[in-house]
């Protein structure tokens, strides 16, 4: 448990911070940062702590909600307090044990784990609740820390400092929010492989159970998100209503300020849940398109046995015909019969090609898709002779006129 002091420059009047109480400096607030560590196995020691630094009268209710790993994004407004709990993406920066060793399991849905930070604020004390190993409290408290190790005329320097511990609370959801955005890279990535293992041709797709568990990760996210927002819109709204319970005696950050910042949050939150909806339909999308593929490839293959059908058809038509028991057939007896029964069944294949390609039910091109499409050849008639229309074979015939002529 670490324990920063915020107060007032005597000559300067801009905000500094120490580690240590400066009982000369007008204090503006106070913020207190602990681990799950320095709360879960001595809660009511620890209740007794922030009492006796704070003031401040935990509910029991709400010791439990900070203790409790599942719980979700959430705002609850006291007399004394007011308690946010946030749920975090837990991102590949962050070094948080969620292995067997680890005090608290935390629930990792098809590779995305989430971890609460809660925040109890009043108008005088900020107390954050964090897991260790969080990557953004720790960036932030050894800025902090830094900071704490240079004089208090340079402290102000770099970046103003927080006044009030709302101000703090938005800066820190502001870090934790800004850093989803780092996600879109590796969910972008993984879209794109499902887009490819969809739309390749070569083999079967069979992962189907790993694509659904891919769906509802991107679900997780979309209830996070959705989470968030009402969080955020709930402190919103305590900010609108009872500001002056949050802001304290300093009339220092205006109310607008404030709204603005609450506002732009949660518009980032939006904006991944937009994407992060966009990628989800991509999915989706190359399903359908997946499905649209194996549809098309099999109506072209139904296509083919149909036209083998039809070719077929009339040669078993008439070997049915001419196989029959009878003891008088036309032919039976004539020594060229077969001849001309092979002749009459090659000619029946030939011609239904031929139609067959003439209604351009055989072979593939643009062309006999848009035909097809624009249903220009209805009543176009077989031209046993089609093979005359060729360029080639159209300059041969004029030049045989010519000679015919001059002759």
């Amino acid at each position: 448990m670490q324990t920063f002091y915020f107060f007032q420059h005597q000559d300067e009047h801009h905000t500094c911070v120490q580690r240590d109480n400066n009982a000369q400096a007008e204090q503006q607030f106070m913020w207190i940062d602990c681990t799950r560590e320095d709360v879960v196995n001595r809660a009511e020691q620890w209740q007794k702590e922030i009492l006796d630094a704070t003031g401040i009268q935990l509910n029991e209710y709400h010791v439990r909600d900070i203790l409790n790993i599942d719980h979700p994004c959430a705002f609850d407004a006291m007399e004394e307090y007011d308690l946010l709990i946030f749920r975090k993406l837990i991102t590949p920066d962050d070094q948080i044990d969620k292995g067997e060793i680890a005090m608290d399991k935390y629930e990792s849905v098809y590779g995305l784990a989430t971890s609460p930070i809660s925040f109890i604020i009043t108008s005088q004390v900020l107390i954050t609740i964090h897991e260790k190993g969080n990557h953004t409290f720790e960036s932030y408290l050894s800025r902090i820390l830094n900071i704490t190790n240079k004089s208090l005329d340079e402290q102000n320097k770099p970046r103003k400092l927080p006044i009030t511990p709302l101000d703090l609370a938005l800066r820190l959801l502001n870090i934790m929010i800004d850093g989803y955005l780092d996600l879109r890279g590796p969910l972008s990535k993984r879209v794109e492989f499902w887009q490819q293992e969809l739309l390749q041709g070569n083999r079967r797709f069979a992962k189907w159970h790993q694509l659904f568990q891919e769906n509802l990760g991107f679900q997780q996210i979309e209830n996070l998100c959705e989470e968030q927002i009402d969080a955020l819109q709930e402190l919103r709204d305590e900010i609108v209503e009872n500001y002056s319970h949050l802001k304290g005696k300093k009339k220092a950050e205006k109310q607008d300020i404030m709204l603005v910042r609450v506002d732009d949050l949660v518009s980032h939150v939006e904006r991944i849940q937009k994407y992060t909806v966009r990628l989800s339909n991509a999915i989706q999308s190359a399903i359908d398109l997946h499905f649209s593929a194996i549809a098309n490839q099999t109506n072209e293959n139904m296509r083919i046995l149909a036209i083998i059908t039809a070719v077929f058809a009339p040669l078993t038509l008439l070997t049915g015909v001419y196989g029959m028991n009878f003891e008088f057939i036309p032919g039976l007896k004539n020594p060229i019969g077969f001849w001309m029964m092979l002749m009459v069944m090659l000619m029946c294949t030939v011609i239904l090609i031929v139609y067959f390609y003439r209604r351009h039910l055989v072979g593939r091109g643009e062309r006999s898709v848009i035909d097809m499409l624009a249903q220009q050849h209805k009543n176009q008639r077989v031209d046993l002779l089609w093979f005359l229309n060729y360029e080639p074979i159209k300059q041969t015939m004029k030049e045989v006129e010519k000679i015919t002529k001059l002759k």
